[in-house]
């Protein structure tokens, strides 16, 4: 089953005396996913607005049963504080990039916290182990999160239908880092646009540190996709809506009243968002340049009234009744009214006809995540007679690339782009709308939402297929008795990210005292061998593991110690001629990068950013990548990108090469490995298919296993040596 999550649900609930009434919601969700919610048969959870205590039981009801939704029920100011206080006086500003305007409240911020675990706890209720969770907008970006702690395995996306915004105004938000969690909670995460994507990708970055490919995100102990979808329409519906006598008899009463004018058309939601004062600014801009337009021409502006309590909106309002006053006593005359307002919502009716007989529809929010008005309006043109002129503010222009495209705060360009589209040609007119509508058709409304679930299924797919087992109780158990058993073990360990945590610091990343008394005990048993097997310099190793028991290798293999010897052997040959050709390159990368430096090996040389500055860091350190790939195409190099590092070392070293070539050849009757990158890798694929390999983190391995920390590998390794300690010798 499908299961769809929304602040509003599909359908309004309007008391009738001792009964109800149930409308279709009006809105740019609602509307656009009605038709695909109904043909699929989902589920939709949605709040239904303040409902008394008294009546919630039997609504629910009627709810589940007629239209398949089921109502999250709030308490009256949670509601209020988080849909009118956290979602719309905070996050809506924010998010569309007027940080002036949002207000932060840590009242309204925990109101959104309880809101959004009140549609986790219904979702909980109702998803069963196959199905697909949809969570659409800005005011659920907490669910995906709540979801996933409470369903490990939930096939979770998210989409977002409006705006991201860069991470320099997202950091405004003090719960920032919380939101951005919470949507981290999601399988797939879409977007009207690659700039709101890039945007959320770059905040992931900064916050967490953590990069992307291709939008594929590793976070914890998952893998998760960013993508772009942008959102269609019914085309279908609105194509064919000419033909309701209804539409047909209100497009009558259009005609009549206009008569031979040309007709310009807009409508919006009373928000600072949508440049309703600057359309009319330019519109006085066109009338002023154009006076010979006077009497031929009409504005129709119509805004749908919303939060008019709100102070802002309510001046906003004002604002617009002013100069729409101005305008009309400036221009109009007995005869003719330059603008006609309309401060009311349209029937569905109205809506289809004045797209008909709208010669120009102008759309140019300030800000907009996609704005369906102006992809409806090109649905509804059949006749391809229409000129859209349309805001490059708004997602639809990344697609709608034949309208008119204008800047929103320029009143003049606006007002050119209106003498254009009147002076238009019929036949480019049909040429522009003839490509749009093909645009539109091919990625309308149902193929948009098939596109996303379809992804998302891909998505969880090819993630459960690349995931290494989690490595499970009985794993552990089957590990301890296979330890138990053997006469003969060896132990690989990796060092850093494997049996400690990684550090700003390299040099500073020096082993706890548990982590030497582990090892110590380890290698005090006679039947084990125990390698260490790590980047480290030689020094490094020497100065805290010499005193044990174990074998050392450094610079992934290149220098080895064994444990009976007190001295250091080389297994490839040094060659100082390329040091001296990259260590210039990498001394500018340095230069760069504050908090960046560079770590001289025998055999490597690695450039690490850990401190520096996360977006500078890995935009550098790709660069960089790049640049070493190319300068060593010919030599015996190779350039390893790794965490928070990028590594250049001799190619005939590396820890799958040193166990082929000193260890692979002898009988073990254990045999355990655990890494955390890439350069374990080569190790776990030479490994028998016996041996216990352990990749500590998320992402595609070789190995048999995964645990998620440090800290699971220490808490393995210390069962090992509570175990029943063998007495039989070396082999």
């Amino acid at each position: 089953m499908l299961i769809l999550a929304a602040n509003r649900l599909p359908v309004t609930i309007r008391q009738a005396g001792a009964g109800r009434e149930f409308h279709p919601t009006v809105g740019g969700l609602a509307t656009g996913l009605r038709a695909f919610y109904e043909e699929h048969g989902a589920a939709w959870v949605g709040w239904p607005g303040k409902v008394p205590t008294r009546r919630r039981a039997a609504l629910e009801d009627e709810l589940l049963s007629r239209f398949r939704c089921h109502p999250v029920f709030l308490p009256e100011p949670t509601g209020h504080r988080y849909y009118a206080g956290f979602a719309n006086r905070t996050v809506w500003p924010l998010f569309h990039s007027f940080p002036m305007y949002a207000r932060y409240s840590s009242r309204e911020w925990e109101a959104y916290s309880t809101a959004n675990r009140s549609f986790c706890d219904k979702v909980v209720e109702i998803a069963g182990p196959d199905d697909l969770l949809w969570i659409h907008d800005y005011h659920l970006m907490l669910l995906p999160r709540y979801v996933r702690e409470r369903l490990p395995k939930a096939k979770i996306g998210f989409f977002l239908h409006i705006p991201f915004p860069p991470y320099d105004v997202l950091r405004q938000l003090p719960w920032h880092r919380e939101i951005i969690e919470g949507l981290l909670g999601a399988d797939l995460i879409g977007f009207h646009t690659y700039d709101y994507a890039q945007s959320f990708l770059r905040s992931v970055r900064r916050l967490f540190g953590i990069d992307n490919e291709i939008g594929r995100i590793v976070a914890g102990p998952r893998s998760l996709q960013v993508d772009v979808f942008p959102m269609g329409v019914d085309v279908r519906h609105f194509s064919d809506a000419g033909n309701s006598p209804g539409v047909r008899r209100e497009m009558a009463k259009i005609r009549r009243r206009v008569g031979s004018a040309r007709l310009v058309f807009s409508i919006s939601r009373l928000d600072y968002t949508k440049g309703i004062l600057q359309q009319l600014q330019a519109f006085e801009v066109f009338l002023r340049k154009h006076p010979e337009a006077r009497g031929k021409l009409n504005y129709l502006c119509v805004v749908v009234p919303s939060r008019e309590k709100v102070d802002r909106y309510g001046e906003l309002k004002r604002q617009i009744d002013e100069i729409v006053g101005r305008i009309n006593s400036r221009f109009g005359s007995l005869y003719w009214t330059p603008i006609r307002y309309v401060y009311r919502s349209l029937s569905p009716d109205e809506l289809a006809a004045f797209y008909r007989c709208a010669d120009i529809a102008l759309v140019a929010p300030l800000r907009d995540g996609m704005n369906l008005i102006a992809k409806e309006y090109v649905a509804a043109r059949v006749d391809g007679k229409g000129v859209l002129i349309l805001s490059e503010m708004a997602g639809a222009a990344r697609e709608l690339l034949e309208a008119l495209v204008v800047n929103p705060n320029s009143a003049e360009e606006i007002a050119e782009s209106l003498e254009r589209a009147l002076a238009m040609p019929e036949e480019e007119r049909k040429r522009r709308n003839e490509a749009m509508r093909a645009r539109l058709q091919s990625n309308d409304v149902r193929q948009w939402a098939a596109r996303f679930l379809r992804r998302l299924s891909e998505v969880v797919a090819h993630t459960q297929s690349l995931s290494t087992r989690l490595l499970a109780r009985e794993d552990e158990r089957s590990i301890r008795r296979a330890y138990t058993r053997a006469s003969r073990r060896l132990l690989l360990l990796d060092y850093d990210g494997t049996l400690v945590p990684f550090s700003d610091e390299p040099h500073t990343a020096s082993p706890s005292a548990s982590v030497v008394g582990l090892l110590d005990r380890l290698s005090a048993d006679p039947a084990n061998e125990v390698v260490l097997m790590s980047g480290r310099r030689k020094d490094d190793l020497e100065r805290w593991f010499g005193d044990l028991d174990v074998h050392l290798v450094a610079e992934h293999g290149a220098l080895v110690r064994w444990r009976t010897s007190t001295t250091w052997e080389r297994t490839v040959e040094p060659d100082e001629t390329w040091r001296k050709r990259i260590l210039p390159i990498m001394g500018l990368f340095v230069d760069r990068v504050p908090g960046s430096f560079i770590e001289e090996k025998d055999y490597s040389l690695a450039w690490h950013y850990r401190k520096a500055d996360v977006e500078a860091g890995f935009d550098a350190s790709k660069e960089l990548v790049d640049v070493l790939t190319s300068l060593t195409a010919n030599l015996d190099l190779q350039v390893w990108p790794g965490n928070k590092v990028v590594e250049i070392k001799v190619t005939h070293s590396g820890k799958g090469m040193f166990y082929r070539g000193r260890l692979a050849g002898e009988a073990w009757g254990f045999l355990l490995a655990a890494g955390d990158d890439r350069t374990d890798e080569s190790l776990f694929v030479l490994l028998p298919k016996t041996s216990h390999s352990i990749r500590v983190g998320f992402g595609p391995s070789n190995a048999r296993f995964r645990v998620e920390s440090v800290e699971a590998v220490l808490r393995l390794l210390e069962s090992l040596t509570r175990g029943r300690k063998s007495t039989a010798g070396l082999q």
